[in-house]
């Protein structure tokens, strides 16, 4: 029985991948398939925030700017090379070099400080890509942004829906070995505890960097896959509203949690779709924004855990439950 427990999220990850699988030759509604593939690419976007804030205890205002960097980087290579795959990774890997480099920068300059530093310092920077985008007219087209081709596989929303699907489990199973090695474990001990980290004798600054460069090049490749989404690019990658989009879906899905990242992304895109669907009907809806601001003030002050963290608090008291009768009976 005892093992019952450990194998219940595994049956039910694997029943959730399969129903992913097969949704497709069950749905015949466009709209839901590019719904699904919007929350395949931010759900690797929250992860991303999520080993920052949620495993390393790093917060930062500005995360957008690695998400903006990898969409225009491939929506830019795609509206001056012809539109194939050769050129899809061209962009992709423009993207998340410099996603890692500016990562990199941005911690070695503030992350030996206090943590506000380095949130301080992010926005600042994700703030100048918002102006280097805006003005810089030639390549950017400013704020009016600019459509692009993409490759003919890209261009069928099944077979992006499979890419995307694929790009979110390869990038879970990633991260998952990540933070279950003996990395991701000294990560976890920073964020309860960097002080006592470094009288261990970790090289707290060291960790803290590969979690801000692992961060921003996870991020950096689901910018790349939401432009090929839209095959349209402008400046709103680099608004903060994105970065808060990322905070939203990491706290409801439960800090330190992949799977709960994934999860909090899927409700708040099913969310926004179906209240932006409302405010064609009722105008109430309109200000779809607020509700989603009193979602988050929900959360924090009855789930602060999220949906992960309450999850596992049933979980754990139905095993006790069971561990508890089971005891009973032995003594009996």
């Amino acid at each position: 029985m005892r093992g019952l427990f450990h194998k219940v999220p595994m049956y039910g990850g694997l029943a959730i991948v399969l129903l992913l699988l097969l949704f497709p030759f069950v749905n015949d509604s466009r709209s839901m398939l590019i719904l699904f593939t919007q929350i395949f690419i931010f759900a690797i976007f929250a992860m991303s925030f999520d080993i920052l804030l949620g495993y390393t205890g790093i917060v930062s205002f500005g995360h957008c700017m690695f998400f903006g960097i990898g969409a225009y980087s491939t929506a830019i290579i795609f509206n001056h090379l012809e539109a194939n795959l050769f050129t899809f990774v061209i962009g992709l890997v423009i993207g998340i070099v410099l996603s890692a480099l500016v990562s990199y920068i941005i911690g070695l300059l503030s992350l030996r400080l206090k943590s506000h530093f380095y949130a301080m310092l992010t926005l600042a920077v994700s703030q100048l890509f918002l102006v280097l985008a805006e003005k810089w007219r030639g390549l950017t087209h400013g704020g009016d942004g600019f459509t692009f081709s993409v490759p003919d596989v890209f261009k069928d929303r099944t077979s992006f829906y499979y890419i995307a699907l694929l790009s979110v489990a390869v990038v879970f199973i990633l991260l998952k070995l990540f933070t279950e090695s003996s990395t991701g474990k000294v990560l976890k001990a920073i964020s309860q505890n960097e002080y006592r980290a470094a009288a261990l004798g970790f090289r707290t600054l060291h960790y803290k960097l590969i979690a801000s460069v692992t961060a921003g090049v996870a991020a950096s490749f689901s910018g790349a896959l939401y432009a090929v989404s839209l095959r349209f690019i402008n400046t709103n990658v680099f608004s903060i509203e994105v970065t808060l989009d990322a905070l939203l879906m990491t706290m409801i899905g439960g800090l330190g949690t992949l799977a709960g990242s994934i999860a909090g992304a899927g409700i708040i895109e099913f969310l926004r779709h179906y209240l932006s669907e409302l405010a064609m009907s009722y105008p109430i809806f309109e200000r779809w924004t607020i509700i989603l601001g009193f979602l988050y003030i929900v959360v924090l002050l009855g789930f602060p855990s999220g949906l992960a963290g309450f999850i596992r608090k049933i979980t754990l008291k139905k095993k006790r439950k069971v561990e508890k009768k089971g005891e009973l009976e032995r003594t009996a």
